[in-house]
């Protein structure tokens, strides 16, 4: 059977490059960075090429970046790093990642409401912004929804209302997607996840720009300037980097031609199945990300009975994807649980094709009206 993956914004696989770049250093390039004699010093040579090309990606200067086992360590690191270094109120959007928003909750922070797009609610957050306030996370894309933050203008409240507070985005959706160099050039601490544009996974990376003040949450050797100790992954962040520099010579062209699939493939489901809706305006999305909901069936229910046609898709966040719970950020948005449980997401990746939508477009009509039936 072929299968239809249009599930990227969980993972994407690994782009070819990245293969390359990582295998070398799976084999005869195996040293530790942190070491003095020559196998180690190849490894660390390589390291800090990469930590280049990473922090110029993400518009940084090589020593602003934090080299991570993820997103979901950069996250923490920025929110707890910062916390127990400042203390003060760490505030954040209810439509974040769980990475953000059990972090917030974890250090006793403020989660403001987002509107019914899932941006988050400007007046709520300015009211939040208190003179105690030290930290506001926002993601810039959403990783259930792909709408995108307008980050400038969360960048600009707080600097106006709280300016002693720093800001971090989440750009971990974003970053196949958009320019974060440019889009992000305003946050203090930027977050991003290598699997999610073609490196491996357990790999990422958090700019830390000059001016924060930060602790580690993980003790050690040392590395990463005191920042984020541990052995580094050489092999890991090497194809991270090659997986960045492609992404980013490539990203025009993949977001014109991700777009257009994406559009028909929404458009397509949206004329054939009756009643379905798109969850957040599509011009305000990122590329990849297709999010209808089917009235009156189980998204459960219907990514089984898909999968079983060789279509695989998701219902919200992969670490969520085996609970029966609706989405949180569905729910967030003004949903109904009724509502937030007929939520699918469609997500596009670099290697996506048209045949897979082909067979997405015939499936899921089919799917939905056997359930309905």
């Amino acid at each position: 059977m072929t299968t239809a993956y249009l599930d990227h914004a969980a993972t994407t696989p690994m782009r070819p490059e990245a293969v390359a770049a990582m295998l070398p250093f799976l084999t005869e390039r195996f040293g530790n960075p942190s070491g003095s004699h020559s196998v180690a010093r190849s490894a660390r040579a390589a390291l800090d090429e990469a930590r280049e090309v990473v922090a110029a990606a993400l518009g940084a200067k090589p020593g602003q970046g934090v080299l991570t086992g993820g997103g979901t360590e950069a996250d923490n690191l920025a929110i707890c790093g910062v916390h127990a270094a400042l203390g003060g109120k760490v505030v954040c959007s209810a439509a974040e990642h769980h990475a953000v928003l059990h972090a917030t909750r974890a250090v006793g922070g403020e989660v403001v409401p987002v509107d019914s797009t899932g941006v988050v609610d400007m007046d709520a957050l300015a009211a939040a912004l208190t003179p105690d306030t030290r930290l506001v996370s926002v993601m810039l894309a959403n990783n259930e929804t792909g709408v995108v933050t307008p980050l400038q203008e969360v960048v600009a409240a707080v600097r106006e209302r709280s300016p002693e507070a720093l800001v971090h985005t989440d750009a971990v959706q974003a970053f196949p997607w958009l320019d974060v160099a440019t889009e992000a050039a305003g946050a203090d601490l930027v977050a991003v996840s290598a699997h999610k544009f073609g490196g491996p996974k357990g790999v990422g990376a958090l700019v830390v720009r000059d001016r924060v003040a930060l602790r580690p949450i993980l003790h050690g050797g040392g590395q990463e300037r005191d920042r984020r100790s541990g052995t580094h992954n050489v092999a890991g962040i090497v194809a991270m980097a090659a997986a960045a520099r492609v992404t980013v010579e490539g990203r025009a062209e993949t977001v014109a031609r991700v777009g257009g699939l994406r559009d028909r493939l929404a458009d397509g489901l949206l004329a054939s199945v009756e009643g379905a809706l798109e969850t957040g305006p599509r011009e305000r999305k990122i590329a990849g990300n297709c999010h209808l909901r089917f009235p009156g069936v189980e998204a459960e229910a219907l990514l089984l009975l898909v999968d079983q046609a060789g279509v695989c898709a998701s219902a919200g966040s992969a670490c969520a994807s085996g609970a029966m719970e609706p989405s949180h950020v569905l729910l967030a948005m003004g949903l109904s649980r009724e509502e937030a449980s007929s939520g699918v997401r469609l997500s596009l990746g670099w290697p996506s094709t048209s045949a897979e939508v082909d067979q997405a477009l015939t499936v899921l009509p089919k799917a939905v009206a056997h359930l309905r039936g």
